[in-house]
């Protein structure tokens, strides 16, 4: 029971973020909006692994986690609520979700042991595609839907976000937790600066904040940094890597069906087209990687072959 309560948190809340985000958008910053979710979210993680016994990380891990956090939380979550001003939610978990394509990619350019296999890669075929038709079809839309300009940030976003999972797992010297704590509160110290060098504290108005966007704020934090996260990590304990990504594709589909329902932002059959060929592709690049997951144990060696990182949601 406790496994399937797990799966339901990092299924819906994860998938419900990128509506939050939206909400909190329409009276708060962006870089303030994720810089001050990133910090307290980050506290509250970081604190529960040092009251639990953990060791306090050198000068070396905290370097390394800030370079992480920045690229986590400055590159990807900082970008995607500046871009989310302007693009429906949806459409930014869609193209949020190319996250495992870039990891496969970064894995085939980097120095390492685990380079894709050549199926692998042709895995990433039906998602490339599905993206590229998302594109084009809002591109296509002249004087309605996103520029350019917001699609390619949040590609990079997605491509941030996956070099810091490439990066980020190579760290093995402390708990996941604590890590997670000091990526948080580096990527969120990172975004307010930025904040306030964009001039955002002077555009936030306590008095104009509404309930909606302050809602929005206490949900990310606390849901959908906090609450998800540490389901995230106790069903990575409890069943397959594989298996618990694959939130990967169905945060997407919740988060187009809330756009739907709360915000109004309907589908289109391009969209619907493109979501479902990015949903093959990953669901393909799961199966694959549990089958080799599932290889190797029978073998009697330990290892991962693609790393499952962490979370896509914003």
């Amino acid at each position: 029971m406790m496994i399937w309560a797990a799966f339901a948190v990092i299924y819906l809340v994860w998938g419900s973020t990128y509506l939050a985000v939206t909400i909190a958008l329409r009276s708060i910053p962006p870089f303030l909006l994720m810089g001050t979710r990133s910090v307290a979210g980050g506290l509250v993680l970081y604190a529960c692994a040092r009251l639990s016994g953990g060791l306090a990380p050198s000068a070396r891990t905290w370097l390394y986690a800030t370079g992480c956090g920045i690229l986590f939380f400055v590159g990807c979550h900082g970008v995607l609520a500046y871009a989310q001003e302007r693009v429906p939610s949806g459409m930014a978990a869609v193209l949020l979700a190319t996250i495992p394509f870039w990891i496969v990619l970064l894995k085939l350019v980097l120095p390492g042991d685990d380079r894709p296999h050549a199926g692998v890669l042709a895995l990433l075929i039906p998602g490339i595609a599905g993206v590229g038709l998302i594109a084009w079809q809002q591109m296509s839309s002249v004087g309605e839907g996103p520029s350019a300009l917001d699609i390619a940030l949040l590609i990079g976003a997605a491509a941030s976000w996956a070099l810091g999972t490439v990066l980020s797992e190579r760290l093995q010297a402390t708990s996941p937790v604590a890590l997670s704590g000091m990526e948080l509160v580096a990527g969120g110290l990172a975004l307010i600066a930025i904040g306030f060098v964009a001039g955002e504290p002077d555009a936030l108005v306590l008095a104009d904040l509404t309930p909606a966007s302050m809602l929005a704020w206490a949900y990310l934090t606390l849901a959908g940094t906090i609450v998800a996260f540490a389901a995230y990590v106790w069903l990575l304990r409890q069943v397959s890597p594989p298996l618990v990504a694959t939130y990967t594709f169905v945060n997407p589909i919740i988060a187009v069906l809330l756009g739907w329902a709360v915000l109004g932002e309907r589908p289109t059959v391009s969209m619907i087209v493109g979501v479902a060929l990015v949903v093959a592709s990953i669901a393909g690049l799961l199966w694959f990687s549990g089958q080799k997951a599932a290889a190797k144990h029978t073998e009697g060696s330990s290892g991962r072959w693609i790393a499952h990182g962490r979370s896509t949601r914003p």
